[in-house]
């Protein structure tokens, strides 16, 4: 997949690719026959409008509904130039309001002084701006866009404690963000959470997973790097 390139990833799975220069990643299109979903909000407006354009390009309609995996900021700061409504677990949506208040007593210093990606993204003093979601959810949610179900859930993973994964089960697809990865910002893997969501996706029984930041794998190979302590 190349950056700046809509990728059809199946017959309703579009991919807007990640980008490292600037720690942008994946944001996934989901089309149902009645309306349209996103994965992930993009870092900035920037990449959520950048998103957008591709897929009118594509004559794609845009998303009435965008589902966070993750509250990190390259996944969540685009939200405020979302089209449609956003949806979030309830931890998700408490980790943005948390840095959100943090940003408004003191400053985007310490957040710009996180990563040189996160100030490429944010250069010529690009305003940061959270916002949180229109609608949270706990545990599970199961959607139908018109003859396409996603299952929305929550999962126990190394790389947060807010993880949530996207299934779409006709097109057997897993949609993972971040949640295979290590903790910001050591990238320190905990083994048991990494077991566990080795299992979670054995369970799920895709055939194609999408991480936040990389292009689709197998599932054994997610797996694999699980239980290897690899993700």
């Amino acid at each position: 997949m190349s950056a700046d390139k809509l990728t059809r990833l199946t017959e309703r799975i579009w991919v807007y690719p990640y980008e490292e220069e600037r720690d942008r990643p994946n944001l996934s299109y989901i089309r149902g026959d009645r309306w349209s979903l996103a994965v992930d909000a993009g870092h900035s407006a920037e990449h959520t409008q950048a998103f957008y354009r591709v897929l009118e390009e594509a004559g794609l309609p845009l998303p009435k509904l965008t589902v966070l995996t993750h509250w990190h900021w390259d996944h969540t700061f685009g939200m405020h130039a979302v089209q449609g409504l956003c949806l979030a677990n309830e931890r998700t949506n408490r980790y943005l309001a948390e840095f959100r208040d943090r940003i408004e007593k003191e400053g985007t210093g310490f957040f710009l002084a996180m990563d040189d990606r996160i100030r490429r993204e944010y250069a010529h003093d690009k305003p940061v701006i959270i916002t949180l979601a229109d609608l949270v959810f706990r545990g599970e949610m199961l959607l139908d866009a018109g003859n396409c179900p996603v299952r929305i859930f929550q999962a126990e993973a190394p790389h947060t404690d807010d993880s949530t994964l996207i299934e779409v089960p006709e097109e057997k697809v897993l949609l993972l963000g971040d949640c295979t990865g290590g903790a910001f910002p050591d990238w320190t893997m905990d083994q048991a959470l990494a077991d566990k969501l080795a299992e979670t996706v054995r369970k799920t029984a895709p055939e194609i997973c999408l991480p936040g930041h990389w292009t689709p794998l197998p599932p054994e190979v997610i797996i694999q790097d699980l239980l290897e302590g690899e993700g």
